[in-house]
């Protein structure tokens, strides 16, 4: 099928990183829809709320009291998904199969200051953050009880956060979840054969096609990936082939905030709101193997669609068939690449 068809007529893309499929309907929406329609309330949160549970000095719902942090902060989480000390179990009794599951969850406040989102912060406070991230990996990663580390972040409370100070998650658990463990297999098999990594060669094809790029920077590419199934997906890649977060350095990992930075105010510009997303970072796990195939990337899945309150559930044949987008990742990269990357707050007018 020539590239220019792909904008034109339904058809299923390849995934080559989970092995999925994606069904992509372009004739329903030939173009994406451009600017918002509905004016929302400005960014107005203070800078410090007393009812806030995860503001500097504060009293958590546990009882216990924050420090007064300046910077980025992390702790253990008072409601945990998972536990260190769940004793081993299996239930197996004849088709049902269970297992006991051990872990540590951590919240991570990305600064003290309670108004502010990754967009609204400088990109110097963003690599704190990046640097608390690879403490984290590396310290969790190195216990013998913990198989992989998940750093994510869910944005806005239709994403189900439950409070309003930016802050994000890390879930350390014995196993290796579903998702890594397809991308494990892919990249591994990939790099088996070829001696290259999968996503290297594949941001490769992309800055030489130039349809899906949405920024890049000396050490890392935003695009928006063939296979995207959320309306405004975007991923970002280092240029150069890392297995995990822990590996940059210096100028790296200023660029890697950096292009969090843009990402997120690129994301905040195109509806004029403070942009809802669920993040995460994925590399490598920490199961004890080489994996040397792996190339952590960063994937955004935003759920707004036309407006600011507009948004895309996965509903009917994406439930129970597979997913299915209708603006394509090529509409989608030229939308996001031609905003601004100065937040529109700060622009005349606001």
């Amino acid at each position: 099928m020539a590239e220019d068809r792909l904008n034109q007529v339904p058809h299923r893309r390849y995934n080559i990183l989970t092995g999925e499929w994606v069904l992509v309907s372009p004739h329903r929406t030939k173009r994406p829809w451009q600017g918002k329609q509905e004016k929302l309330p400005a960014l107005d949160k203070p800078s410090y709320d007393k009812e806030c549970y995860l503001c500097p000095g504060n009293h958590r719902a546990s009882g216990q009291t924050n420090p007064d942090y300046k910077d980025v902060f992390s702790f253990a989480n008072d409601f945990s998904a998972l536990l260190p000390d769940t004793p081993k179990e299996v239930y197996n009794e004849g088709l049902l199969l269970g297992k006991s599951e051990t872990g540590i969850c951590k919240v991570v406040c990305f600064s003290p200051d309670h108004s502010l989102t990754l967009p609204l912060m400088e990109v110097t406070a963003i690599e704190k953050v990046v640097s608390l991230w690879q403490k984290e990996y590396t310290e969790l990663g190195a216990r013998t009880d913990i198989g992989h580390v998940q750093i994510f972040e869910n944005k806005g409370a239709i994403m189900g956060c439950s409070n309003p100070h930016p802050h994000g998650q890390i879930w350390a658990q014995g196993s290796v979840p579903r998702e890594v463990e397809s991308k494990t297999v892919h990249q591994g098999e990939y790099w088996e054969e070829n001696q290259r990594s999968l996503l290297g060669d594949y941001l490769e094809q992309e800055l030489q096609l130039r349809e899906r790029i949405v920024a890049e920077n000396g050490h890392f590419v935003a695009l928006v990936p063939y296979w995207a199934v959320w309306p405004y997906e975007v991923m970002i890649v280092p240029r150069r082939h890392h297995p995990d977060i822990a590996q940059m350095r210096g100028e790296e990992k200023r660029d890697f905030a950096g292009m969090i930075k843009i990402v997120t105010t690129k994301y905040d510009n195109l509806f004029g709101t403070s942009f809802p997303y669920s993040s995460g970072i994925h590399q490598r796990p920490t199961d004890g193997e080489e994996h040397a195939g792996w190339h952590f990337h960063m994937s955004f899945y935003p759920p707004l669609l036309r407006s600011a309150t507009v948004k895309k559930f996965m509903v009917g044949y994406e439930m129970f068939a597979s997913p299915q987008r209708d603006i394509t990742a090529e509409q989608a990269a030229r939308t996001l690449a031609q905003l601004p990357t100065e937040h529109y707050s700060k622009m005349d007018g606001h």
